[in-house]
């Protein structure tokens, strides 16, 4: 059973859109889920991003017409995302994405309130 939830994580296709503003994760059963560049790129989980402890991490801001260049598939569980900032560090893995997903409103909430404490924007 645990073999199968993991599984059903790992996206079947991959989708950037035209505009280059988003992916679409596509799965076996044909569910479909969509983040936002501006999201991924914020919420990257590289070492730039997140620091190598708590204390480390930055507030990314600035971010809100960053684009994807390039997708890159890492192994089998993960994907790499290009930026047009020149942002390519972060390593997105499955469960990760899906955690994104899942909790985003909440991340996403979070994350327009730091910039707010911190006097900062997305422009």
């Amino acid at each position: 059973m645990i073999v199968n939830d993991i599984f059903m994580k790992i996206p079947k296709d991959i989708i950037l859109s035209k505009g280059k503003n988003k992916i679409q994760l596509i799965f076996s059963d044909l569910n479909k889920v969509s983040l936002d560049a501006e999201f991924l790129r914020v919420k990257s989980p590289s070492a730039e991003v997140r620091g190598h402890g708590p204390d480390d991490a930055i507030t990314v801001y600035g971010k809100k017409s960053v684009l994807i260049s390039k997708l890159e598939l890492v192994g089998n569980y993960a994907i790499r995302i290009f930026f047009d900032d020149n942002h390519s560090t972060g390593i997105y893995t499955w469960n990760y994405l899906d955690e994104l997903y899942k909790n985003r409103d909440n991340i996403w909430n979070d994350y327009i309130s730091e910039l707010r404490l911190k006097k900062l924007n997305r422009e």
